[in-house]
């Protein structure tokens, strides 16, 4: 899980990974999601202290790793390749799946169904929503010495481009919107709330 973004057209004294949906910091949701997927180990790559503190207790808990990355400045890819450096001596890890704090409305089967495409042989997946490609991104091992030249904000969309990529359905899993701004953030929080199933009604009594 990738949270170490500058979010500058985000604003603020707070880094974004901080900022509250559905009353939850994006980082915090964003674990949960990768959580209930299943999938182990998780990895979530930050550049400021204060989000390690709000993850200090899904780490203590042994939930979670955390990494940094400190060089937020060089984009996206400096950041995976901050998680690729602190799992490549794990032998038993053979590909990442990747995913971003600021997307707060991808749902945990997402990541269940591009890891499975790892299972099935992929070595470069990426999940669709209505045919467009979006997240969450497996890149296999075999990638990952390409993907330590990568610079920039692309990441693994380079590689997309350059190898065969295995293209993973997840429409009704979720939507892989970006929180850039707060009006963003906004909007994303009036479709959660639309979308939630009614609360029931008390019985009389």
């Amino acid at each position: 899980m990738l949270a170490a973004g500058r979010g500058i057209r985000f604003g603020g004294t707070r880094p974004k990974p901080l900022a509250l949906f559905a009353g939850r910091p994006l980082v915090l949701r964003a674990v949960d999601t990768v959580l209930a997927s299943g999938l182990g180990p998780v990895l979530v790559v930050v550049s400021d202290d204060q989000v390690a503190d709000v993850l200090h207790d899904v780490v203590a808990a042994g939930a979670i790793r955390v990494t940094r990355n400190d060089d937020p400045e060089r984009g996206i890819s400096s950041s995976l390749q901050a998680a690729l450096r602190a799992l490549e001596p794990d032998a038993s890890v053979g590909g990442v799946v990747v995913g971003l704090a600021d997307q707060p409305l991808v749902g945990a089967d997402a990541y269940r169904r591009v890891a499975r495409a790892f299972a099935d042989g992929a070595r470069l997946a990426v999940a669709t929503y209505d045919g467009i490609r979006g997240n969450p991104v497996l890149v296999g091992r075999e990638h990952w010495d390409e993907a330590h030249a990568l610079a920039g904000d692309e990441g693994a969309r380079v590689l997309m481009r350059r190898h065969g990529v295995v293209e993973v359905p997840c429409d009704g899993t979720g939507e892989p919107a970006d929180v850039d701004t707060p009006e963003d953030l906004a909007a994303l929080e009036v479709r959660f709330e639309r979308a939630r199933p009614p609360k029931p009604r008390p019985l009389e009594t």
